[in-house]
């Protein structure tokens, strides 16, 4: 027999709501930094590796601590973890706000990273308990995904009227009221769950994992950043080391921090390749595309953030109208078609060139938000689903792991791609006779020809896009193996709420169903 699951009242979307600020928040700090960070470096005197430090530290620290805070919150309660974090956030973002030195707002932002680090896997855990009926569940996941990317809207515009009326610190400060407001909701709308029968916490394990994970995306950013040099290949091999470690200490523990026969789950598994595969080649082009606003298409900063505004709003809209749909049709066609929405807006990338109208990049951006929302949206509740309640906190913080990893790998992978394409390009078209600086300049990057002007800014910035078009093929073609994947594979996924699955081709692919889960 199987029971009804309870339907979520009045308390639980209350409460969605307050989780949905708070994820709100990851994104926004990033882009309301990115305003700031001229004027805090002109405020405070920080060189070039500082500034670099002040961004990266905060999303090195959220990445490497994840997988440790996912299975903290199992053991502890996720409840109690986030309003800790909570505190822990809104206390550093003060400090930020009042730094007077770039060393105290790098160790600002790293404590905002260490506290970061426990409010994406604790607010999605908790939406698993909050919301026992499918329908729900994917609708509310659906709705928290697409608040990050309100953030991402909201980041740019708040950062930038602060930024007018205000001091740079003042940025910082507009996590703290949401962050009081979770801690004053919170124990009132939010239940309580942790694993009774979760041994404790390995430490060994949570070391290992942040060895593992600080070094690879360091590692992968710095290739991006510099090339193939020492130090970042070091860190990669560190990384990878302690990742096999990390990975064959979880094998052995009776109560290990990844519970890895998880991936024995069909969804599970298929969910969080996925995500990778989104994360890795997408964030790459939508960099590139970005720097085509304004190097190529000569638009300001703000005009080039606002052009990706269409494209944000189209996909926080997808994220909510996804599950919805779900209820109707299966999860993999609305996923897979919205995959094949992104793939025909990437090979529209392709055409992109130096005459081309900003307005066509920003149409096609849209089309490919919207087609790819439905991935992270249903997703996200595919692994979510799959997963036994009491291992939720833990395999809420994969999906996150598997973004940050994939965005960092996907900037130096493609990035290195687009890098040689362009550098290639220039090295047939560059006139004869220049200065070797001025040649030197224009081949390493579009900004350096720009700043020169004359003869080299018209072959660079046909360079610069044919680069980001052989990205996008290489995207493109990967999204559509992705769709066809999905497909194919989670074929027997039923609608949000509907009974039963198709048989699997194995046993270890069979779907787990949320009426299994929710059998009396």
């Amino acid at each position: 027999m199987t029971a009804q699951a309870a339907s979520a009242g009045k308390r639980e979307w209350t409460g969605l709501a307050v989780l949905a600020l708070t994820a709100m928040l990851i994104s926004f700090d990033l882009f309301a930094l990115l305003l700031a960070l001229p004027h805090l470096s002109a405020d405070l005197g920080a060189d070039g590796i500082e500034q670099l430090w002040i961004m990266d530290i905060y999303g090195f620290l959220v990445g490497g601590f994840l997988i440790t805070m996912g299975g903290l919150g199992d053991r502890i309660g996720r409840r109690r973890l986030l309003l800790v974090g909570a505190a822990g956030f809104g206390a550093a973002s003060v400090l930020a706000a009042y730094s007077t030195s770039p060393e105290m707002l790098i160790a600002a932002r790293a404590l905002l990273g260490l506290a970061g680090a426990t409010l994406a896997p604790s607010t999605l855990a908790l939406i698993s308990n909050m919301f026992h009926d499918a329908r729900q569940r994917g609708l509310a996941i659906g709705i928290w995904g697409g608040f990050f990317t309100v953030g991402a809207i909201l980041g740019p515009i708040a950062g930038g009227f602060m930024l007018t009326h205000f001091w740079w610190g003042s940025v910082f400060l507009l996590a703290v009221p949401v962050m009081v407001a979770l801690l004053a909701f919170g124990p009132t709308l939010l239940p309580e769950y942790r694993n009774p029968d979760a041994g404790r916490l390995d430490l060994i394990s949570a070391v290992m994992s942040l060895a593992a994970i600080l070094p690879l995306i360091y590692g992968v950013k710095e290739l991006a950043k510099v090339g193939v040099e020492p130090l970042p290949v070091v860190a990669l091999a560190v990384g990878v080391l302690f990742a096999v470690l990390f990975l064959r200490r979880q094998r052995r523990l009776a109560d290990p921090l990844l519970d890895l026969t998880l991936f024995r789950i069909l969804e599970f598994r298929i969910g969080l390749l996925s995500l990778l595969s989104y994360s890795l080649f997408t964030g790459a082009v939508m960099l590139l595309m970005a720097q085509w606003y304004q190097s190529v298409a000569d638009l300001t900063p703000v005009q080039a953030g606002l052009a990706l505004v269409p494209g944000m709003a189209a996909s926080s809209l997808s994220s909510t109208v996804a599950p919805i749909l779900a209820r109707r049709f299966r999860p993999a066609m609305i996923i897979g078609v919205g995959l094949l929405v992104t793939t025909g807006a990437l090979v529209w990338f392709t055409t992109v060139g130096p005459g081309t109208s900003p307005v066509v990049p920003m149409i096609a951006f849209a089309l490919w938000a919207a087609g790819g929302a439905p991935l992270t949206a249903l997703g996200m509740g595919l692994v979510i689903g799959a997963t036994p309640p009491e291992k939720a906190g833990s395999a809420s913080a994969m999906p996150q792991v598997s973004n940050e990893i994939g965005a960092a790998l996907g900037f130096a992978v493609l990035g290195t791609v687009a890098t040689a394409v362009y550098r290639s390009q220039m090295a047939d078209t560059v006139p004869a006779g220049l200065p070797a600086s001025a040649v030197e300049a224009a081949n390493d990057s579009v900004a350096g020809a720009a700043g020169l002007g004359g003869a080299l800014l018209d072959p660079a910035r046909a360079a610069f896009s044919t680069g980001l078009g052989v990205v996008a093929w290489i995207a493109a073609v990967v999204m559509a193996g992705t769709a066809i994947m999905i497909m194919v594979k989670l074929r027997a996924v039923p609608p949000l709420g509907a009974g039963g699955t198709e048989p699997a081709d194995s046993q270890d692919e069979t779907p787990v169903t949320d009426q299994a889960r929710e059998a009396a």
